[in-house]
């Protein structure tokens, strides 16, 4: 398989996943009776958007944003696919690999962030890549945002996925845990972001199919054990303490996400819609 033909495949595997996700939560919509059951359930709307090359405004890829707002059980999610290509700027080029032979870049992936009504759900942040330079390489990882951490669906998350890595290499989860958890700290806060999960980059081994078999294996991971935690507890009754924790713990994972998150500097730096690379924030948030 030359690397066209790869680049097609995992466009398309993104696009697979994201109407299955978008599906699977909509039928969380559908099934909710809790607090918020009187309202209609949510339903996701999409929104194509292309990009422009910022070196010379040629066609550059694109995407598409699928939303779902205001919904019985998701406040703000969002599963956004995208195709972009162009060349990076000589000073970003420096940072990725391969870049420095060749500053042209293929990159494909999808990525989800939910942000729910109850406290007691958490909240989750999910991504796949492939990213072509002079190297290829696969990234990504899913990791538990929680307001109010629960022991029980903290250790189903980390199971699944522990489950999910050593069905590939046994070596993988410790790997991916321990990057996940240095990866999503909050320096000036001197906390971790959430209950942690995977986070894997630059994979490229020795077999491209096993690499890309190991990313569809996280996405079907995310699928399975995500909707199942929150099916637990949408249903919960709650507080107007637990919200209000809620929306600051909301703030600082907004401090992350704009400070020190590399997906968000990679949107921004070659060119990305602002709206899409922007979905991750929360609705509403609060400081103290």
């Amino acid at each position: 398989m030359d690397i066209e033909q790869k680049k097609l495949q995992a466009s398309a595997w993104f696009k697979e996943l994201r109407d299955q996700i978008c599906a699977s939560f909509e039928a969380i919509e559908d099934d909710n009776t809790g607090l918020m059951s009187e309202k209609p359930a949510g339903r996701f709307k999409r929104k194509n958007w292309d990009r422009t090359n910022q070196a010379d405004g040629a066609p550059g890829g694109g995407g598409v944003m699928s939303i779902m707002k205001g919904g019985r059980v998701f406040e703000k999610v969002g599963v956004n696919i995208s195709t972009v290509f162009g060349t990076f700027t000589e000073e970003f080029a420096k940072n990725i690999p391969g870049a420095d032979q060749n500053p042209a870049f293929f990159a494909t992936g999808i990525s989800l962030v939910a942000h729910m009504n109850s406290p007691r759900v958490p909240a989750v942040h999910m991504n796949t890549r492939f990213i072509c330079t002079a190297k290829s390489w696969f990234g990504g990882g899913a990791d538990l945002n929680a307001p109010l951490p629960n022991t029980k669906d903290t250790d189903e998350f980390h199971t699944a996925f522990k489950n999910c890595c050593d069905r590939h290499d046994p070596a993988y989860y410790e790997k991916y845990k321990k990057w996940c958890d240095e990866y999503f700290y909050i320096p000036h806060r001197q906390k971790a972001r959430g209950e942690g999960g995977i986070f894997y980059d630059q994979l490229a081994t020795d077999s491209w199919d096993n690499d890309f078999a190991f990313t569809q294996d996280v996405g079907r991971t995310f699928l399975d054990i995500y909707p199942s935690l929150v099916r637990q507890h949408m249903d919960e009754p709650w507080t107007a303490e637990e919200r209000e924790t809620q929306l600051i713990y909301r703030g600082h994972y907004a401090e992350f996400n704009l400070a020190y998150d590399r997906g968000t500097t990679f949107g921004l730096k070659t060119g990305g819609n602002v709206e899409a690379i922007l979905m991750s924030l929360p609705p509403e948030a609060k400081w103290p």
